[in-house]
């Protein structure tokens, strides 16, 4: 019975979302994986495996609503402190899921193109070679974008943005006049292929942004939620951009 309302529930909300306009960018930092996997009773490294399994079917919601962007939260430069089996289990997982978008006939029908933004000379050789190729065969894709951050820290990236520029200027290829929001944006990770965030949400019950796209999010919509990643359900993503179209829509 419980299943059968929540059912109806998730029908009426779907109706209400996409009779508003629907966000073009959407941002998700994914945290709770290990918690999750501690409430269950398992090894922490399994949850990784669970939320990676919750971002292929986020993905496919995200398309299907009509969302242009969605950048998702993978690994943080921070995150290279973690234990050495937690992150071969976690470069694992990213290899299988890069493959798995590169020869997923969906990716291509659905017009996706992939990129990974941060460090990526940090990632292990395979795990760079494999990002290159992956970009490679879907940079003609053009009706949805995913961007991975990977190695990813949102003041590295504009610290990285701002040597380019330095030397840029150095070099006699850029003006001081001529420095702007546009051209820091054009020098992000991004390439300027992505700026503005309309909605960033966060699962796992944390209520802070953890260095994620500090330039990109600074006038988008936060939606915190406490369920961990890979309980994520529906209901929580449409709920998100409900609260998006009465904050900045108001509808």
């Amino acid at each position: 019975m419980i299943q059968l309302l929540r059912k109806v529930y998730e029908i009426k909300l779907l109706r209400q979302v996409k009779s508003g306009k629907i966000p073009t960018h959407v941002a998700i930092i994914m945290d709770g994986n290990r918690r999750y996997a501690k409430s269950k009773g398992l090894d922490p490294l399994v949850g990784h495996f669970f939320g990676s399994k919750k971002a292929e079917e986020v993905l496919e919601w995200c398309w299907e609503l009509g969302i242009k962007m969605l950048t998702l939260y993978a690994f943080s430069t921070e995150n290279f402190s973690r234990p050495e089996e937690e992150k071969r289990s976690i470069f694992s997982i990213f290899e299988r899921e890069l493959n798995r978008l590169m020869n997923d006939k969906r990716t291509y029908d659905r017009g996706v193109r992939v990129k990974v933004i941060g460090k990526i000379e940090l990632l292990p050789e395979n795990l760079r070679k494999l990002v290159e190729e992956v970009e490679k065969r879907t940079k003609k894709n053009s009706k949805h974008f995913l961007n991975i951050a990977m190695a990813y820290g949102g003041r590295q990236e504009i610290i990285d943005a701002a040597k380019k520029i330095l030397k840029g200027v150095k070099e006699g290829k850029i003006k001081l006049e001529d420095i702007d929001e546009k051209l820091v944006e054009k020098h992000l990770y991004s390439d300027g292929e992505y700026v503005k965030v309309d909605l960033l949400i966060r699962t796992g019950g944390e209520q802070r942004l953890s260095n994620f796209l500090p330039w990109q999010s600074v006038k988008s919509t936060a939606f915190f939620c406490d369920v961990y990643w890979p309980d994520f359900r529906k209901i929580d993503l449409l709920r998100a951009i409900r609260a998006w179209q009465m904050r900045v829509l108001g509808c």
